[in-house]
């Protein structure tokens, strides 16, 4: 059952974030043409997806929840990529996001990426860090101390 209520949510949040929202955008606006750099759209888009694919699976073995606020994880998540980024779902869509962009080429995605990144830095910062220091305590502390917000590195 959590496996279903995941996959619920990966089409619902992700699906709704890194999908329809930016297929609303298309033909809105201007163009800018990125020219070869549209071509780096397509890795990005299996890179953001095979993230997100990860991480739900992740919160279902080794969390014992779902991504989902109706069905939180019970184990705090701190293997598989979230040893490199604290954030990588976030991380996956912002990555496939770039790639609309790069792709498409509209300045509404564009400004749509930045709005993004600015609303999701401010849901991490003023609800889901404090929640998750409230929920798992030292645990997170220290997590948090060893694992940068944003930005991935390379070795764990």
């Amino acid at each position: 059952m959590t496996a279903l209520k995941s996959i619920l949510f990966f089409i619902l949040a992700p699906g709704t974030v890194a999908g329809l929202v930016p297929l609303a955008l298309l033909r809105k606006g201007s163009q800018v043409q990125t020219g070869f750099l549209a071509y780096l759209a397509i890795p990005l888009w299996i890179i953001g997806i095979a993230m997100l694919v990860w991480c739900f699976w992740d919160f279902v073995q080794k969390g014992k929840g779902t991504p989902a606020p109706i069905e939180p994880p019970k184990e705090l998540v701190v293997s598989g990529l979230y040893n490199h980024v604290r954030n990588p779902m976030y991380v996956g869509v912002f990555l496939i996001n770039t790639g609309h962009f790069l792709w498409f080429g509209y300045w509404s995605l564009l400004i749509y990426l930045v709005a993004y990144f600015f609303i999701q830095h401010l849901f991490v910062i003023l609800y889901e860090e404090p929640h998750l220091k409230n929920t798992f305590g030292a645990a997170y502390e220290a997590y948090c101390q060893r694992v940068p917000r944003w930005i991935p590195r390379i070795k764990p």
